[in-house]
């Protein structure tokens, strides 16, 4: 069964990556054309050791909430599990669909890939 959301939103990712001349957006777009059982999936507890207060984060996977945060961070993915959601609303952090991130920083600047 195909996800037209994702496809969607692989299109618009290589679409932006052109029209911005960013090679970012074009990672991500590949990272999710995989099958999604090799999409990357991360933890909190990863999150928590590899960024810093106020940090823009990318996952081109699903977020888990395995683990602690206690960084206030912005984060896009393409997904979120209900306690990862639970517990980054717990620290004030801001998330966003992959989509939004796109639009808000179209030249993907001071952006981290996470997983």
């Amino acid at each position: 069964m195909k996800n037209l959301q994702l496809e969607s939103l692989i299109k618009d990712l290589k679409k932006k990556s052109i029209d911005e001349k960013v090679a970012i957006w074009k990672r991500i777009a590949t990272d999710l054309e995989k099958p999604s059982r090799q999409r990357r999936i991360v933890n909190l507890s990863k999150l928590s050791k590899n960024v810093n207060e106020g940090d823009v984060v990318i996952v081109p996977g699903k977020i888990l909430g395995d683990g602690d945060i206690d960084k206030k961070i912005t984060i896009a993915a393409f997904q979120f599990s209900d306690s990862a959601k639970e517990k980054l609303i717990g620290t004030k952090s801001t998330m966003l669909e992959i989509a939004d991130l796109m639009s808000k920083n179209p030249k993907g600047q001071k952006v981290k890939i996470i997983g």
